[in-house]
């Protein structure tokens, strides 16, 4: 150790010295930056590195004290990084699982020495992290690095993970992405927010002197999130996720449309989460909860207290209490005081009250806890909410309305519930469309737990198990698939068409050629357009038939028969809908001439493929008819008291368009996962070989399957990607065609916010008669989001 002596043991004892403090183990975080001369570099291929010639950021904390400063990262920074977290890559994932599992869990120990430093710095910076949780972090990722290849048999490594982070991100929500994409044998670019950056400098260099190779973490570091847009652009990258605040997540979206990376999000800052209270709860511990996750915590989301109405008296009797002795809470920002007193006012002109302390708000960039009794769910603090410690308080009458209100928000982060009765905590939980339920209990985290981003709260799945497949592909796959460069694209008129005016010809009905319907409602029907297309041969030369050219008419009235429905058939037994889909499958089987003949007349493949195709389309039906009771949520021990529930549920309803290889199998593959799973679909054929599609209508007909759970649209496929990508009930949207549609599709299901999976049609990274176990649980879980609900013992 640096520093030490040469004495003995025995010595030592003699004299009763102290061992000397170690330099840079024990460093504190102000040594640390003044090591850096507070001025903070890059950290690239395993050293900080600080270009000349380059814009930099201070970072100062409440009292205008300056920390120290980070560098903007240039385009030349980014090349250097990207060819080093390559050659990072190469290096870390050639380690064996044991190898990677050992060097994380190595971390801990480094960290658990550096803990005081670490802690240090994120106070300095006003980005407060525990290491402790970071430790959990470790413990329970490092065990995943060593089982990967064990327990997630047919996964492999994505690649290159860049990492973005908005200003207001945490250090851990930070790691609780980096983590899992280096336990998976990933590089990963970090691209953190301003108060996170310095402690992820940090950690990097702690990582990197632990035994991670160099460049399996390198640090980005600019202005805003412009610069993870500017990383995904490179060819290097294979994947994005982002976490923070919305509309920085839908600017790097918008950005990154056309390159070809998927990219996911986790809107986790400034959320507004809805805190109930039953009238069989325990008010005094509800009311200290509220209290502890409004006013005292950090303030990463939003609260909006909805308490019963039989016991709002006592509610609101205790919050005068509880509030009178509180101090003043401090404001985020200088200018945030006139917010706050704008929101304050509206509201207190709409009848709300207010429960306050006894003096009077202080001036400057204090404000006391203020509870807004009495707004509407419409008010500018419940929809807009001011960036100060104000609670709205809204009342419910009954279970029902409870979760109605609770679900009004278009953000889908997390839920806390206070009741006494479970069977009531459990239903509530499941009618709540949000990531992350705490019963009698709030703001629990813990790393073996997923939690999705339902709704405007993201696309992505992070903890537990679930969420390390977004950093993994299939291992059976054709990756990584080409990247491309978008295309200069009015989006306002992609998909515009003009009316198509094809009239089918039924002068001798003998020779005319078929004229075909779609399928809406449970019904065969045409188009509400009227229109038709003209259906030809693989060769081009004999016409098939005329199918309907749907629009967005005939979407809005597939996603409305779809709404109806769906609720029912998500709460019917998973047997249930079992004994549909082999039902399903036996409708096929049984029309196996008519579909091998479509398939041979449209595709132009032989007999002996067609009927192949059609046997594994049978079987891919009678596997998804298996599955649906094999793949379910757990319940997962967590180090606290108490136990937690993991739950997948379905999206909701989902908008596909159909590829055109294997468009019989590729069709029954995709339907089956979705209904499976508890979802209704929109489907949109292969534009170019839409007959077997169509020929499926027949069996979905004869089927048990509920009216407009399934739904089958013709016509031209922008135009129908256009109708599904801008209906806010559709929930998620699996899109097989051209580069223009994934790019309009990155680009447009932001708002409101949609699961996406896009892919070109002419790649070859999807084999469809694959029936391996993997291939099919890829497809179960991009139709589920999870949910984890946390039920206290004590």
């Amino acid at each position: 150790m640096a520093g030490s002596t040469n004495k003995t043991v025995h010595e030592i004892f003699q004299s009763m010295e102290y061992e000397p403090a170690a330099s840079s183990s024990t460093a504190t975080a102000q040594a640390w930056l003044d090591h850096h001369s507070r001025s903070l570099g890059l950290f690239i291929d395993g050293k900080f590195v600080l270009p000349a010639n380059r814009k930099t950021r201070s970072l100062v904390d409440s009292k205008g004290v300056q920390v120290c400063s980070t560098v903007c990262a240039a385009e030349e920074d980014v090349l250097q990084c990207a060819s080093s977290s390559v050659n990072g890559f190469k290096s870390w994932s050639g380690l064996n699982c044991q190898q990677r599992g050992k060097v994380l869990l190595r971390l801990v120990g480094v960290l658990g020495q550096h803990a005081a430093c670490v802690t240090e710095l994120c106070d300095l910076c006003e980005a407060p992290c525990s290491p402790s949780s970071v430790v959990r972090l470790l413990q329970y990722y490092s065990s995943w690095a060593r089982l990967r290849d064990t327990l997630l048999s047919g996964w492999t490594s994505r690649g290159v993970v860049e990492v973005v982070c908005s200003d207001e991100c945490s250090l851990y929500l930070l790691m609780a992405k980096v983590l899992p994409a280096l336990a998976m044998g990933n590089a990963v670019i970090i691209v953190p927010g301003h108060n996170a950056a310095p402690a992820a400098l940090l950690l990097a260099q702690l990582f990197i002197g632990a035994g991670l190779p160099a460049g399996a973490l390198n640090v980005l570091t600019g202005t805003d999130v412009s610069l993870g847009a500017q990383v995904a652009q490179n060819p290097s990258i294979s994947y994005v996720t982002y976490s923070g605040n919305k509309q920085d997540g839908v600017n790097l979206c918008k950005t990154t449309a056309g390159f070809g990376v998927p990219v996911s999000l986790s809107a986790r800052i400034g959320a507004t989460c809805p805190f109930i209270i039953f009238d069989t709860a325990d008010i005094d511990s509800a009311v200290d909860g509220v209290i502890e996750a409004a006013f005292k915590k950090k303030k990463e989301v939003h609260w909006v207290l909805l308490v019963q109405e039989s016991v709002l008296n006592n509610v609101v009797a205790r919050l005068k209490l509880r509030i009178k002795g509180m101090k003043s809470v401090p404001l985020a920002a200088d200018g945030a005081r006139a917010l706050v007193d704008a929101v304050v006012q509206e509201t207190q002109q709409q009848g709300a009250t207010l429960i306050q302390a006894g003096e009077p708000a202080p001036p400057g960039a204090l404000y006391p806890a203020t509870v807004l009794c009495g707004t509407a769910p419409s008010s500018p603090c419940v929809v807009s909410p001011a960036p100060g410690p104000l609670l709205p308080l809204m009342t419910f009458r009954t279970n029902t309305e409870a979760v109605t209100v609770g679900n009004h928000s278009p953000h889908g982060l997390a839920a806390s519930i206070w009741t006494e009765d479970l069977t009531l905590a459990l239903e509530t939980a499941k009618s709540l469309s949000v990531g992350c339920v705490w019963v009698n209990s709030h703001s629990v985290s813990d790393p073996c737990m997923p939690v999705s981003g339902h709704k405007d709260s993201g696309t992505c799945t992070d903890g537990g198990q679930e969420g390390l497949y977004h950093f993994l592909r299939l291992s059976s796959s054709k990756l990584p698939l080409p990247r491309f460069s978008p295309v200069s694209l009015d989006y306002a008129k992609f998909g515009v068409a003009a009316p198509t005016t094809i009239i089918p010809d039924d002068s001798d009905p003998a020779s005319a050629p078929k004229v075909y319907q779609q399928f809406v409602g449970g019904k065969a029907c045409k188009s509400v357009s009227g229109g038709s297309v003209a259906v030809y041969s693989a060769d081009g030369a004999k016409l098939l038939g005329y199918c309907p050219d749907g629009g967005r008419k005939d979407v809005r009235n597939a996603v409305e028969a779809a709404t109806k429905v769906q609720p029912g058939w998500m709460k019917k037994s998973l047997s249930a809908r079992s004994q549909s889909l082999y039902s399903l499958a036996k409708g096929l089987e049984a029309k196996k001439k008519d579909f091998v003949a479509s398939l041979s007349a449209q595709t132009g493949v032989s007999a002996e493929s067609a009927d192949s195709e059609v046997e594994l389309s049978i079987d891919r039906l009678n596997d998804w008819a298996a599955y649906c009771d094999k793949m379910h949520g757990a319940t997962l021990p967590v180090p606290l008291s108490g136990s937690a529930l993991s739950l997948p549920h379905p999206l909701g309803v989902i908008g596909i368009v159909l590829p055109d290889k294997n468009p019989l199998l590729s069709t029954v593959t995709l339907l089956g996962a979705a209904i499976a799973t508890g979802n209704a679909v929109v489907m949109v054929p292969s534009q170019k070989y839409p007959l077997p599609t169509l020929t499926l209508i027949q069996v979905l007909q004869s089927s048990d399957l509920p009216p407009g759970l399934v739904s089958v649209i013709t016509g031209l496929k922008d135009q129908l990607t256009v109708a599904l990508a801008n209906h806010n009930v559709i929930k998620g949207i699996w899109y097989w065609g051209t580069a223009e549609g994934c790019q309009y599709l990155q680009s447009t299901c932001t708002s409101p916010m949609k699961s996406l999976l896009s892919q070109k049609d002419d790649d070859e990274g999807v084999e469809w008669t694959l029936c391996d176990q993997p291939f099919l649980e890829h497809k179960w879980r991009t139709a589920v989001q999870w949910k984890s609900v946390w039920l206290p013992t004590a």
